[in-house]
């Protein structure tokens, strides 16, 4: 129905914008232009820098004929580039899908047949399996390798090199192809453990909103370093390479998830975040006691995929890491439940605060209540 509040209230372009998450990395490049974003190895790379390099990214993919709707598909380490390719390939419209390193030739060529890949990032660490995927795939995509320098290297099989491809693009480039915070930013697999894998398509609407959604239940600011335990394969790293740049800050790249490199960023790095399976927590708790003594202290650790064991929370809870337990899945741009705390049972005992965090869970505050 009609009424006044319908009249000459249309949507244009100053009163409504599409929802993306692209838009994060414009605000804190223009915050902190000279802050560090990204630290991979001794490379230290500002937001200035960042920015620059996502626009390179790109206008360089448009050069080479992708096109918005197109599938740019990587498998790759937590390194920048696949930082990069979290901006640079959903502004030019076209849908990033990220593959699970840990997945053999036969999977990944199913992966790269049903999203219709038409291009390729590939980390040389892995070439061996790409190669086997590429000649069982009924696909011809445009392969660019990632040699990265913190990487073992391996056999190039692409037709330039990640930097080869950065150094075409413009760093001033200020297109956006994303007219509709419906479009599709990107397409994630299941395990496939019941069959071949299940695509998810990701909306830029809702990678905005779980990205915003997690500093609601785990707060994070300008001065967070946020170490990547976790891959960025899995949910687009459960959407934090959106929700770290958001509040600008700082990313710590891990190519393994390795106890020894793991503590020792921790204390080299000062980091204050981090999130992972708890595998990744029981590692750090059988970490050699003179590294422990060394951990930052106040650390915020977000853990999901199965329940803790309470003796783990514990063990954890006692070097000073506080745990937050989430959960979610594929289908809902990962963890969409988390186990609120109540400062009430902050004066419960230790064996009694760690069994109320390994419990599940109540709605992030992103996801509404359906009532039936």
């Amino acid at each position: 129905m009609s009424n006044i509040y319908s009249q000459s209230l249309d949507k244009i372009a100053a009163n409504s914008q599409p929802l993306t998450p692209i838009n994060f990395l414009n605000r804190s490049a223009d915050v902190y232009p000279d802050k560090i974003a990204i630290i991979h190895g001794k490379q230290k790379i500002t937001y200035q820098q960042y920015h620059k390099n996502v626009r390179r990214l790109a206008s360089s993919l448009i050069k080479n004929g992708v096109n918005p709707g197109q599938t740019v598909s990587i498998m790759a380490a937590n390194i920048p580039a696949f930082l990069d390719a979290h901006y640079g390939v959903p502004l030019t419209g076209a849908v990033l899908n990220a593959i699970n390193i840990r997945l053999d030739a036969e999977n990944i060529a199913f992966i790269l047949d049903h999203a219709e890949c038409d291009v390729l990032f590939t980390d040389t660490a892995f070439s061996s399996v790409i190669k086997q995927a590429l000649a069982l795939s009924k696909r011809n995509p445009l392969v660019i390798d990632i040699d990265d320098p913190e990487g073992p290297g391996g056999e190039r099989l692409g037709v330039m090199e990640y930097q080869e491809l950065l150094a075409q693009g413009d760093e001033n480039f200020t297109g956006s192809l994303i007219h509709d915070e419906w479009q599709a930013l990107a397409l994630n697999y299941t395990s496939g453990t019941t069959g071949n894998p299940k695509g998810v398509v990701y909306s830029h609407r809702g990678a905005y909103l779980n990205s915003l959604g997690h500093n609601f239940v785990w707060p994070t600011d300008s001065k967070t370093n946020y170490l990547w335990t976790l891959p960025m394969f899995h949910c687009n790293g459960w959407c934090f390479p959106w929700t770290i740049v958001a509040v600008g800050g700082t990313q710590i790249c891990l190519r393994q998830v390795e106890v020894g490199a793991i503590v020792n960023a921790m204390i080299e790095h000062k980091v204050s975040h981090f999130c992972g399976a708890p595998i990744v927590l029981n590692m750090i708790l059988n970490a050699d006691e003179s590294l422990l003594a060394q951990l930052p202290k106040n650390i915020k650790a977000m853990t999901a995929g199965a329940p803790p064991p309470a003796a783990v929370i514990k063990g954890i809870e006692n070097l000073g890491i506080e745990i937050t337990q989430s959960y979610g899945l594929t289908e809902v741009y990962g963890p969409c439940v988390v186990s609120e705390w109540k400062d009430e049972w902050n004066e419960r005992s230790d064996d009694e605060r760690a069994a109320l965090k390994a419990r599940q869970g109540v709605r992030y505050t992103n996801y509404i209540k359906f009532v039936i």
